[in-house]
């Protein structure tokens, strides 16, 4: 039996070469709206429609610059609610891993690794 079950993805964080670039290509060509640029200004700058975004990120400070051929993938975010957060963060520690969160203002967040170190985000957007 499952501890908790996510309601699906919320974001995909993408490192991008330019932001800016980034956030008006994502408007223009598939009409994403910018979301949440009043709380966190450009950093992330989250692009988005319906219950999907993503968050685009900038390189991080001494990385080389992004190949054109290369992907820059940050993390993967899946969107549970309130209860399901708490309980996702005692089965996760429970298990030995290592938990860190984050009060992004509007969310929480709990960041962990899979086996092979990807990134993964369990977030909820109902605060306490």
């Amino acid at each position: 039996m499952r501890p908790f079950f996510v309601e699906g993805i919320d974001h995909v964080a993408l490192t991008v070469s330019d932001v800016a670039r980034s956030v008006t290509w994502y408007q223009d060509v598939l009409g994403l709206e910018r979301r949440h640029e009043d709380v966190w200004g450009d950093f992330p700058a989250i692009v988005g429609a319906g219950t999907t975004a993503l968050a685009l990120f900038p390189p991080r400070p001494g990385a080389t610059a992004i190949a054109r051929d290369a992907r820059a993938f940050n993390h993967i975010a899946f969107r549970v609610d309130r209860k399901t957060f708490e309980l996702t963060r005692a089965h996760l520690e429970a298990r030995g891993l290592t938990v860190t969160f984050q009060d992004h203002t509007i969310s929480h967040s709990l960041y962990f690794f899979d086996p092979d170190g990807y990134g993964l985000e369990i977030t909820t957007y109902e605060l306490r």
